[in-house]
């Protein structure tokens, strides 16, 4: 049982870079986390929880005369900052009292406000979903756990490339820095 007053669902990058067929980096599981992803949004609103969005967002010229750090040679080019790829997917139900943190790296509180954010409105426990698994949702639930968060991976309600990907992040962040829940397992108080 989580506290509503006390929980955010995080939803990691569900970008049309990702989640759409004619995104960037599109991969099909990412699409079909849409449906629990809204499933879990809605429960947690209908309870008074809150709810973030994370974008990651990359300037053409990021990473331009970067000494290691270049996510456009590991990836290509994508979620290029104001281009539709970037944009959250149309089927996401976006509302103006979410949060919505652009990062651009695979950490969610890296060089962002959601810290802040989080800590402003008192919140300790996060419902993390969305994509890519073994990448931005294990980083940025990594890095909630360092800060004291407990971080939750909802774990039917995440994207990834291949279904090992998937598997590592759900042992890795059970065994070392969080929980994992099924989302029928997820319930409020």
């Amino acid at each position: 049982m989580y506290d509503p007053d006390t929980t955010a669902v995080v939803v990691v990058d569900m970008q049309n870079g990702f989640c759409h067929p004619d995104g960037s980096l599109f991969a099909p599981p990412s699409e079909s986390a849409i449906e629990p992803v809204t499933e879990l949004v809605a429960r947690a609103r209908d309870a008074g929880a809150s709810v973030v969005y994370t974008k990651d967002t990359h300037p053409e010229e990021q990473f331009e005369g970067n000494h290691y750090y270049d996510e456009f040679e590991r990836w290509g080019e994508h979620v290029v900052e104001g281009t539709w790829d970037a944009e959250l997917h149309d089927d996401l139900d976006v509302r103006g009292d979410d949060y919505v943190v652009e990062k651009h790296t695979y950490d969610a509180f890296y060089r962002t406000g959601l810290d802040g954010y989080l800590d402003t409105h008192g919140i300790d426990d996060l419902l993390i979903c969305g994509t890519l698994a073994n990448v931005c949702v294990l980083h940025t639930a990594g890095s909630a756990g360092l800060r004291d968060y407990k971080p939750v991976i909802v774990e039917d309600a995440l994207g990834y490339i291949e279904p090992d990907h998937k598997e590592y992040t759900v042992e890795h962040a059970d065994w070392l820095f969080g929980e994992v829940s099924d989302l029928a397992d997820v319930a409020f108080e």
